[in-house]
């Protein structure tokens, strides 16, 4: 059932969701907050926009025109209906297609910033995947590959231009490998953790095209204290 919910505390801005297709995750409100954004960015795409709550949450902290490709049409349309919601359809547009046939047509070389939260998991199989079609697309390599993505963003990047993802500890090196081949220079990295003590559960990396080599890598981001309330880490990215 649809819903619609309060985006956190970004400047009064609402979203539309619903449980049995698609709800964003903390995931898609780390990496906005995460990837470089300056006064020189003019134009930004995020690939598998879902719902839309990374590019609302860039529309707070640029002026930028905001893309998202979303390949579910029941998903993207939530997106659609929630940019109208808020009175942004001049800064962000929303498209449903599948995003390696939109590279296909779409400009070189077009693009200050990619944002991507993918899909984590490799397709194996059929017990692997979610029961909802929806999720088991978000979450499953089935329509999108890292490979797909660091060669989309390849051609779709200006020259210099950056790529912000959020991914799971155990495919870094995977990401890292692929960023290189791709021209992509792997810039930023911070490691997401659960509570102190713990084991990272998600990171953080952002590469440039063409860039020079030299990776800094950020202070840990812990989600929860112990007294399971979010961080204030967390509670900034919340606003």
């Amino acid at each position: 059932m649809e819903v619609i919910n309060d985006l956190l505390d970004y400047n009064g801005l609402k979203i539309i969701q619903d449980s049995d297709a698609f709800s964003f995750s903390l995931d898609s409100v780390l990496l906005p907050n995460f990837v470089t954004i300056n006064k020189n960015i003019n134009n930004i795409l995020d690939i598998g926009c879902g719902n839309g709550p990374i590019p609302l949450i860039l529309s707070t902290k640029t002026s930028a025109y905001i893309t998202g490709v979303e390949i579910q049409e029941k998903i993207s349309d939530m997106a659609i209906r929630s940019v109208k919601l808020n009175k942004l359809d001049k800064q962000i547009t929303i498209i449903n297609k599948d995003i390696n046939e939109y590279a296909n047509y779409e400009n070189t070389d077009k693009y200050d910033i990619i944002t991507c939260n993918p899909p984590f998991f490799k397709t194996t199989s059929e017990r692997h995947k979610n029961d909802s079609r929806y999720k088991t697309i978000a979450r499953h390599e089935e329509c999108l590959t890292l490979e797909q993505i660091m060669k989309i963003s390849r051609k779709l990047l200006k020259n210099n231009g950056c790529l912000g993802l959020v991914h799971r500890p155990e495919r870094l090196v995977e990401i890292i490998e692929l960023m290189k081949k791709n021209n992509i220079e792997p810039k930023k990295l911070q490691l997401v953790y659960p509570k102190k003590g713990k084991e990272a559960k998600m990171i953080l990396i952002e590469g440039r095209k063409n860039g020079k080599p030299g990776l800094k890598i950020l202070e840990p981001l812990i989600v929860h204290l112990d007294n399971g309330e979010y961080s204030d880490q967390v509670k900034k990215c919340f606003k």
